[in-house]
């Protein structure tokens, strides 16, 4: 077996592994019970597209595809921290504060995190 065969093999695997995460990310995303469980199938499937990308990239043997796998990594990391902070406002809001020994309970209920 020559060493192209073995690349091509290799090329191959690469590609059906990268799918199958691929797929397993969407059917999370599809299927998640919660928000936070579909940013974080969000971020692996952003994740697994740069690679695949990245992989064409070394394939083809040309480096056009490296600011596209930048902004495509920026913007999977900051859809993430959005998601996150959202959610976490979300949360915030709906506990309800008790009010520490010897200070009033706030009227509303829920008070940020910090202290507004």
């Amino acid at each position: 077996m020559s060493l192209e065969a073995v690349i091509d093999v290799l090329h191959v695997l690469s590609v059906v592994v990268l799918t199958i995460s691929a797929l397993l990310a969407v059917a999370r995303i599809v299927v998640g019970p919660t928000v936070l469980n579909r940013a974080l199938a969000n971020d692996v499937l952003v994740a697994t597209l740069v690679c695949t990308l990245g992989l064409e990239a070394v394939i083809s043997d040309h480096s056009s595809t490296l600011p596209i796998l930048i902004s495509l990594s920026l913007l999977g990391f900051i859809s993430t921290v959005a998601i996150s902070r959202f959610v976490a406002r979300d949360i915030d809001e709906d506990e309800t504060t008790v009010a520490a020994p010897g200070l009033p309970a706030e009227p509303g209920g829920a008070r940020r995190r910090d202290g507004r």
